[in-house]
Formats: structure tokens, sequence, C-alpha cells
């Protein structure tokens, strides 16, 4: 399918926009409620056409929970598949993403999926490094080379709020650690989780790096390998069973391509060798997405048939 033009996105945009009124900016990290609830744009990136993309796209926003792709990617290359999914598991849940109940009750005590804080946090901790920064610091090369963007950093005042209001997170590590899923101290794992959760980006590079994914990890203009195409493969799976919390249902339905969202307002998305998308409107819905941004992506998929089912 050949992409969409950029006065096709401005129409889609201006349908979508009204949404914007429905959700709620996270407030629960207090630096994420400064964000502008009026904002909305998508970045659509493919071989044939490159980068097209209307609305707000010069916003920057944090990667919040989309980091989490980009984590077990690099997990998986340094600890391998089978040491990774021996801590975390393989499947959709019905909880809130940050939910400790299930680790309390699963036998043994490993939380369900890698898209949950709990699962994300011990992907975190599976990244080679011996410091928070140079765990980071690894993340962050992998983001540049799949963006092509190195100009990419850390929004700290973000990383700050998020540390010093981890309470929840902080409950979740030091359980696991006592069941023995967490290896390093858990204060440095914050650091490096709150981080990389920060690490703030705009539309065009989350397209970028889906059409990396969509690519089978391969870079879209030198298909130089970036990600192994078994890992790709991996991270594109757990974005439709698991990359919009407990919507994911509903948006396979409703929407039918791999998602993953981050409680900012950003949602990448990509279509399997075709094209990355790159969405962006903060006020949420109620489990955590993107309300505006859903319903873009909805119209989006409708008008060009692009589900991959």
């Amino acid at each position: 399918m050949k992409c969409t033009t950029e006065q096709e996105l401005v129409k889609l945009v201006k349908r979508s926009k009204p949404f914007t009124k429905d959700g709620k900016v996270a407030d629960y990290i207090p630096a994420l409620e400064k964000a502008d609830p009026d904002k909305l744009a998508i970045a659509v990136y493919s071989k044939e056409d490159g980068c097209l993309s209307a609305g707000d796209v010069g916003e920057t926003f944090t990667l919040q929970s989309i980091s989490k792709i980009l984590t077990l990617a690099l997990a998986i290359m340094d600890a391998g598949e089978d040491h990774v999914f021996s801590r975390v598991g393989k499947e959709p849940t019905g909880d809130p993403f940050n939910s400790i109940a299930k680790l309390e009750s699963q036998v043994p005590s490993k939380p369900l999926n890698p898209m949950i804080n709990a699962g994300a946090l011990v992907v975190t901790d599976l990244i080679h490094g011996e410091t928070s920064d140079e765990k980071v610091g690894r993340i962050l090369q992998l983001i540049h080379d799949m963006t092509n963007n190195s100009s990419i950093g850390i929004n700290y005042e973000v990383a700050d709020s998020e540390f010093e209001s981890a309470h929840l997170n902080r409950a979740l590590c030091y359980f696991m650690k006592q069941h023995g899923l967490i290896d390093n101290d858990v204060e440095m794992l914050l650091e490096a989780y709150t981080k990389q959760c920060s690490v703030e980006v705009n539309c065009k590079d989350l397209a970028r790096i889906g059409m990396v994914l969509a690519n089978e990890g391969r870079d879209p203009e030198t298909e130089r390998k970036i990600i192994p195409r078994y890992i790709a493969r991996i991270v594109k799976t757990f974005m439709v069973t698991c990359g919009m919390y407990n919507a994911s249902g509903e948006f396979a339905i409703n929407v039918a391509i791999p998602a993953k969202s981050g409680v900012s307002g950003g949602i990448l998305s990509l279509v399997p060798n075709q094209m990355g998308i790159g969405v962006y409107s903060p006020p949420l819905d109620p489990k955590g997405n993107s309300i505006a941004g859903i319903k873009l992506l909805e119209n989006f998929s409708s008008q060009y048939e692009l589900s991959i089912f």
C-alpha cells in the first residue's frame, strides 16, 4: 500500500481532535501534569515516502511505557531469550499496568509479561551495565540507532519527578527482589528505569522506531541490522497482545495493528513490512491510553485497511 499524503493526515487529525476533550492528562507523576491537553500529532514513516506528518509534530514528550519494547529487545540481546523469559512471562493480563496482585498469586512469583511495570523492571535489571548510567547509555544508543537522531536525551525534570514518586514501583522491586527476580540494587534499578521512561522524543522519532521494527529490525534507509529479526518479531507480538495495557484486546479488534502506549500520551504503532507510526495526545482514558491518539489510529487504520488480521 502506498502511504497516505500529508493532506490526508491533516484531515484525520482534524477529525480526531474533538476527542482530546474526553480524557485526563496523567497527574500521578507531577511533571506530566504540565502537558498541553489540546495537542494532537501523527507521523508516518515508510520506505517509499519517508516521513509524513500532521498536527503538533514539533511537540516533544517522554517515552514512558513505550520504552518497554526497546528495553525488552536490548535485554534479550544482552541476556538471551531463555534467561529473560525465565524471569518474566509471555501472557496478557487483565490487571492495570502497575498492579501487584498477580505477583502475589502467581507460582512461581514472576510478572506475567514485560509490558506491565513489574515485568519491565525485571527486564531493565537484565540489561548489561554496572551503574544506572551505563544501562541508560546503552538504551539511548539503541534509540539513537533506531531514530537516526543522536540528539535524543533524557528530560531530567520528568526523571526526577518519577523517581521521587515511584513508591509503588519500589514496592514491586522489593517484592521481586525477595523472590530472586531482581539481582541489582533497587535504587539503582529505579534510577535507570525512571530515566528510560523519561527519554524525550517526538512523533517522527516514534515513527522511525516503528519502521525499524516493521522492517524486521533493519534500518529502513541502509538496511543495517539494528535488532535481530527474531527479537523484532517477539517485540511486535507483545505489542499486539499486551501493548495497550488491559485494553489490548479491544485495540486489536478496533485498530488491528501492533502498538505500544505511554502515559505521556504517546503511541508507537506499525504495520509489518510497510510503515511505522507515531502518535501523540496527552489526555488519557482510565486505562492509561491516549484517547484521541487511539481514535486517530483507528481512523487511519480503517481508512487504509491496515489490519494485520
